[in-house]
């Protein structure tokens, strides 16, 4: 096997689960391409750190300057030409005030909640990935129209 054939393009980006005891601050997103009640997060520049990212990310879209960000799993799916990777990172630590950007309205939602709004499709499983030690992916397998998701 070539060199070329064993690397991918790939895009990277974060997400960030941040937890106040039974409460996790969630993103009811505008955007069309994944709108509902989601994590925060977005795009990693090119050569920077992922750390560096998920905490400007965080200060950026939710007010928060987020303290001591672990990273508990990944996410990826196909897309042309490559792979789009979603670093999965938890807190529990943060300073400062909540406020919302023009990705959508940030709003702390209990656990207990969560079937009460409208989240995005794969949220339930995604926090099973990042709150379950055992797990660390989460991975979109396309067959045909079929996004089937895989748990490891």
């Amino acid at each position: 096997m070539s060199d070329k054939n064993r690397t991918e393009k790939a895009e990277f980006t974060v997400l960030c689960l941040i937890q106040d005891g039974n409460r996790i601050l969630l993103q009811n997103r505008v955007k069309e391409d994944w709108k509902e009640y989601t994590l925060p997060g977005g795009h990693v520049e090119p050569g920077k750190s992922f750390v560096d990212a998920v905490i400007r990310e965080m200060k950026e879209e939710t007010g928060l300057e987020i303290l001591n960000p672990q990273l508990v799993g990944i996410k990826q799916f196909p897309i042309e030409g490559g792979r789009y990777i979603v670093l999965l990172f938890k807190t529990e630590s943060f300073k400062g005030e909540v406020i919302s950007s023009d990705e959508g309205e940030m709003e702390w939602i209990e656990y207990g909640r969560l079937s009460e709004v409208d989240t995005v499709n794969d949220l339930a499983e995604l926090l099973k990935v990042m709150n379950t030690p055992e797990l660390t992916e989460f991975q979109y397998i396309v067959d045909g129209d079929n996004w089937n998701i895989s748990l490891r």
